[in-house]
């Protein structure tokens, strides 16, 4: 039991440094364009902001391939697309229960929801302040 938990600990942390990394460079990305939102027109808006979506996905799916592939190489499943299709389940929370790990592994995939919990909310937030950062200037502006 403390074993899947060490382990899991140290995928959850490795999960957060790499979206904690990742956003940085988003955000910094974004900012570096932000002189472009004062007079940019909303459909350069939106596709920076589209952008942010799809890289926060990709951040996601990363996180997701990892524990798949510690699965894997555990040898809690043998294959890549049902052990995909557990990470997914396990991350996003959904946890169908069509497929489970066995006693000696169980364990980890609930740690691995709690991570998945975490980064969405984290991942949420993240996209709404950037969504505030491309629009800040307006509200201000409209604000008078």
């Amino acid at each position: 039991m403390i074993h899947q938990l060490l382990l899991g600990g140290i995928i959850i942390g490795v999960c957060v440094l790499f979206q904690a990394l990742m956003f940085d460079l988003i955000i910094r990305r974004v900012g570096n364009l932000g002189r472009l939102f004062e007079a940019a027109h909303s459909l350069r808006k939106a596709l920076v902001i589209t952008a942010v979506v799809l890289s926060v996905i990709c951040v996601l799916i990363v996180e997701i391939w990892l524990w798949a592939l510690v699965y894997i190489w555990l040898g809690a499943l043998e294959h890549l697309e049902p052990a995909l299709y557990f990470s997914i389940s396990s991350f996003t929370t959904v946890g169908f229960g069509d497929l489970v790990l066995t006693e000696q592994w169980r364990l980890l995939s609930t740690v691995e929801s709690t991570c998945g919990f975490i980064v969405f909310g984290w991942s949420s937030a993240f996209i709404f302040e950037v969504v505030s950062l491309v629009y800040r200037k307006e509200g201000r502006d409209f604000k008078g």
